[in-house]
């Protein structure tokens, strides 16, 4: 009987989220001077996203000047040549928008949502922004600072705030993945003026970045309107720097120990994986969640709720442009030995080798994406995100309507092969966080 109430909540859940799931449909081009455009027309409410990807991020900086493109994702908010410093954000709240931006390894990411009818307020910001932006000595010493803060206040003395920087800095030796997003203060301190506008001048152009619209908006006349505030910003001339460095084999288990001002210890394994979009990268996703995916998650209701060896579990691929890593950690209960949580995580790992996927487990996996792909198909600003990323990454804007496919290809076994592959300890580094004495 629970066997059969169990397919019929089965069969109702993949219903309704397939019910859900609707096609989104774009139209892209390219303006003459290499600005890629992406446009989505959506009219269930009368609001609008506006956003700016420009393909560059921490890793295509260098070595010695480290932090740059994250450091821009504040400078840009400075003002530009008609925009008056301090006011960009003013503008949006008048009409009742917002902004914000965010910088990974690979990419730099910038978008306002408003109300539909001032689209083409946000559209002359974004022109502001690629063409005209103050890049000066003002603004750099004042950003300086504003980073220095986030530093003191995201990683610095921030409990476990330095898992991300020891992870990738373990990890990897020779690729720019090795240093964080956020960078170094001490290059950031050396660089010049000079330095600063060479960057901007290299990276912020129409044909390093994406432009991509989500909302209540109508084609033909945004058209008109993109034309006007971008198609005449001139083609970047300068080299944009590609890393190809291939990061060589871990060689070997890297263990280290960080003390940190926490209270509780925790144990972080870091895997090397294959870049996002790959075959095992979507197997290794799925297999992030069935390890710690939720509270019913293998690692949750073994070392959180039998065990109670640790008081927080999660496991996730972090998705890269190139190959990149899987981390998995655990925070330890009070007095429970970290090397016992090591050893009930791997655990976890080796029964995914060894035995086989319930078919109840796989089918709660897959409902699992199929609900994250629901969840991101919402949001106007998701939209305009996914839309741009699918172009920036894989050249195939329409992932965003197929990639769903790949996961739900990934098999019990391709899930097995790929734990088998990756996550040996001769592909891993661990740290032991703990408190300091």
């Amino acid at each position: 009987m629970k066997k059969f109430l169990f397919a019929l909540i089965t069969i109702f859940i993949i219903g309704n989220i397939n019910a859900q799931t609707k096609k989104i449909n774009f139209v892209e081009y390219d303006l003459a001077n290499g600005l890629h455009v992406i446009l989505h027309e959506d009219h269930s409410t009368p609001i609008v996203a506006v956003s700016v990807m420009y393909h560059v991020g921490s890793k295509n900086e260098k070595p010695d000047r480290t932090g740059f493109a994250h450091f821009f994702e504040h400078l840009m908010f400075e003002g530009s040549k008609y925009v008056k410093r301090g006011e960009y954000d003013k503008y949006l709240q008048n009409v009742g928008g917002m902004n914000n931006a965010n910088t990974t390894q690979d990419r730099t990411f910038y978008y306002e949502v408003l109300p539909s009818n001032n689209i083409e307020l946000a559209l002359w910001l974004e022109s502001e922004r690629m063409l005209h932006a103050k890049v000066d000595s003002v603004g750099i010493e004042t950003q300086r600072e504003v980073v220095k803060e986030e530093k003191r206040q995201r990683i610095d003395n921030r409990p476990y705030g330095t898992i991300w920087k020891e992870a990738f800095g373990h990890a990897y030796k020779v690729h720019p993945y090795k240093w964080p997003v956020i960078g170094s203060m001490d290059d950031l301190n050396a660089a010049s003026e000079k330095d600063y506008k060479d960057f901007y001048n290299t990276f912020y152009v129409p044909n390093n970045a994406i432009l991509s619209i989500a909302g209540d908006i109508d084609v033909k006349e945004t058209m008109k309107l993109i034309s006007k505030y971008f198609s005449t910003i001139p083609k970047g001339t300068k080299e944009i720097y590609r890393p190809k460095v291939v990061e060589p084999p871990l060689g070997g288990e890297v263990r280290d120990t960080i003390y940190d001002n926490i209270q509780l210890p925790a144990i972080i394994e870091t895997y090397r994986i294959p870049a996002m979009g790959t075959k095992d990268f979507y197997a290794a996703y799925m297999f992030a969640q069935l390890l710690a995916g939720g509270k019913s998650s293998r690692m949750n209701k073994s070392l959180v709720d039998e065990k109670q060896l640790a008081l927080y579990v999660a496991s996730f691929p972090y998705p890269l442009e190139d190959p990149g890593v899987h981390l998995m950690f655990a925070i330890a209960n009070m007095g429970k030995d970290p090397l016992e949580v090591e050893k009930a995580m791997d655990a976890e790992i080796e029964k995914v080798k060894t035995e086989e996927i319930s078919d109840k487990e796989f089918m709660k996996l897959r409902n699992m994406i199929e609900a994250e792909f629901v969840d991101n198909s919402v949001k106007m600003v998701d939209i305009a995100e996914n839309l741009a990323n699918y172009k920036m990454y894989y050249g195939d804007t329409n992932l965003i309507n197929t990639e769903l496919d790949k996961y739900m290809s990934v098999t019990k076994e391709d899930i097995q092969n790929v734990a088998k592959k990756y996550f040996n300890r001769d592909n891993r580094v661990v740290l032991f966080y703990l408190p300091k004495k």
